[in-house]
């Protein structure tokens, strides 16, 4: 297991490196494609509208494919768009290259944590499952500091090449170290949109909307807070932004363990967590040797919900796990866009760079509310701890099972 779950973080962090290195490229790509800064910027909104669009599509295709196929075939177009936007000619050709790259993000991510959940022993699914998320966290700490300072000094496709590299490496490590598992009887694209109705598998996706709408509604703003609230010059936004990335890297290591022994309390103390600390955050942010360990702080508890909901998501969704895993993915990517949005309709209200964490902190308050109004139900539909396929091929009913 460990080297399977390790090509998977591998692929992992070359999706992070991809989606977050593009925020500190937006002038020098504006500069050599001759467009504005903000027009540069749909280079970051297309890539999750191809999340959004890529996510459930792949993974139907994909339903009836091996997950181990459907892995190297989604590396396969992520390089090929990343290759594109390294090539493109043009503007649009690089929105093409970016929307492309999006494309398999969602559905690597559901199918590879359903993946790494069979190959992990009983109680050990979180963990497995944190293991390839932890990719995509230090690629936030290392791979978008590193390509963007590349990119900087050798030019903004040098990054792109970069990314390119590591997805041909991504592909052969998933195709010498996944071990090979047949088509399971039971999947069908039937399966799994029946599996996508379940009540607790959109209450899931909708705790993962609000919750993950509260980290980015401060996540994108946090560049002007750095400079315009704690006093900090522009130099400073990588390591502030490298700060939270520890953050994340944190909140997820932690989640794996936690979520094994209880998912639900985890998510909550995640969603209410985070509630708190973005209001600490809102009245600390100005005192500097408070506000750079709040950044931290803010994004641990953030990202200590991405294991146990997508745990939940996988075990509500039974036998048919893979479209419901990647469509929490579009869903994490819906609470990109709607929480930024929110958060700058308040600073353009004039409330000023730190409304964004009170609006944060509303969101988090919301998803918690889904959260446990989903934990209620468990007390009537218990969800099974073991994954359908998980050493044993017996279905998982649901009955005689702790709830979570």
């Amino acid at each position: 297991m460990p080297l399977a779950l390790l090509a998977l973080a591998i692929s992992a962090f070359g999706i992070g490196t991809t989606e977050f290195a593009i925020m500190g490229l937006l002038p020098n790509v504006a500069s050599d494609l001759h467009t504005s800064i903000p027009t540069a910027g749909n280079l970051v909104s297309t890539y999750a509208l191809g999340v959004v669009v890529g996510a459930p599509l792949l993974a139907v295709i994909g339903v009836r494919m091996p997950r181990k196929h459907l892995l190297i075939l989604l590396m396969s177009i992520f390089v090929a768009g990343n290759l594109l936007s390294a090539l493109s000619p043009n503007f649009p050709w690089a929105l093409a290259g970016r929307f492309i790259s999006g494309l398999p993000h969602g559905a690597f991510f559901g199918a590879g944590s359903v993946v790494a959940a069979h190959l992990a022993p009983k109680g050990r699914e979180g963990r497995a499952i944190a293991t390839i998320l932890l990719g995509l966290t230090v690629a936030n700490v290392v791979g978008v500091p590193a390509s963007t300072l590349l990119g900087q000094d050798l030019g903004w496709r040098t990054t792109f090449l970069l990314v390119t590299a590591i997805g041909v490496l991504a592909i052969i490590s998933l195709a010498l170290l996944v071990p090979y598992e047949p088509v399971e009887p039971q999947q069908s694209l039937r399966r799994e949109l029946r599996a996508l109705r379940k009540q607790q598998v959109l209450l899931g996706l909708a705790t993962a909307v609000f919750g993950f709408g509260a980290v980015f509604a401060t996540y994108a703003y946090l560049s002007s807070i750095t400079t315009q609230v704690m006093g900090l010059g522009e130099s400073s936004v990588m390591w502030v932004l490298a700060l939270a990335g520890v953050g994340m890297t944190i909140g997820v290591a932690v989640a794996g363990p936690l979520t094994d022994r209880a998912a639900r309390p985890t998510a909550y103390a995640g969603l209410g967590g985070l509630a708190a600390a973005l209001i600490a955050f809102y009245f600390t942010a100005h005192i500097l040797w408070i506000a750079l360990p709040m950044v931290v702080v803010v994004s641990a508890l953030g990202f200590l919900m991405t294991a146990p909901i997508q745990t939940m998501v996988i075990r509500a969704a039974g036998d048919a796990p893979t479209l419901s895993a990647a469509s929490n993915h579009s869903a994490f990517n819906l609470a990109n866009a709607g929480g930024v949005w929110l958060a700058g309709a308040a600073v353009a209200a004039g409330w000023g760079w730190m409304s964004t964490a009170l609006v944060g902190a509303v969101l988090a308050l919301i998803g918690l509310g889904i959260a446990v109004t989903a934990g209620g139900m468990d007390h009537n539909h218990a969800l099974p701890r073991a994954l359908p396929g998980q050493g044993t091929t017996q279905a998982c009913t649901g009955q005689d099972t702790p709830a979570i």
